[in-house]
């Protein structure tokens, strides 16, 4: 499906995106540590400072690109959306990744961040498709990679090492145009 016919992010959303920093930090890390029941085995999220610090690194490189969804109402942090391996020429795609608050999960918050995401790569970094990797029995990251549009083009065995093991995955992609 064509990110084009969903059109622009709608203007009243409930949630921003911003940069992460290293003040971010202490409460980052505290509700990914309250959230790992909810990550596991699905996400590694970074649960303390050290770990913070490497995400803080990797999303300043510059094929990397990081953001905190926060709540306008209140600034809470509900998640955090990526956009990894950044690349032009021909590929012209990158990698999603995503991870959500437990105790913001469930009401669209990640939803909006990630429309709000898909929006800056394909309007702002002008880029043709994003994938999205999605282990199989993920089923909330299955339904709201679906209900933005991405469709499973395959499976990719022993695809990504999550928490010391490689992980099958299934690819899910959604394109700037059809």
């Amino acid at each position: 499906m064509s990110l084009l016919s969903t059109g622009l992010p709608d203007t009243n959303l409930r949630v921003r995106l911003q940069a992460p920093t290293e003040t971010d930090g202490v409460e980052a890390t505290r509700l990914m540590r309250a959230s790992r029941h909810f990550h596991h085995p699905w996400v590694n999220a970074p649960c303390d400072l050290p770990a913070w610090r490497r995400f803080l690194e990797r999303v300043e490189r510059p094929n990397e690109a990081g953001f905190l969804v926060r709540r306008q109402l209140d600034n809470a942090l509900c998640g955090v959306v990526n956009l990894n391996v950044i690349t032009y020429e021909a590929l012209c795609s990158a990698y999603l990744s995503y991870y959500a608050v437990a105790s913001m999960a469930g009401r669209g918050y990640m939803k909006e961040g990630l429309q709000l995401l898909l929006h800056y790569a394909f309007n702002e970094l002008h880029l043709h498709r994003v994938e999205a990797n999605i282990q199989p029995g993920n089923e909330n990251s299955v339904r709201l990679a679906e209900s933005l549009g991405f469709e499973c083009e395959g499976y990719s065995p022993r695809f990504l090492r999550i928490n010391g093991q490689w992980r099958d995955h299934e690819r899910w992609a959604l394109l700037a145009d059809d």
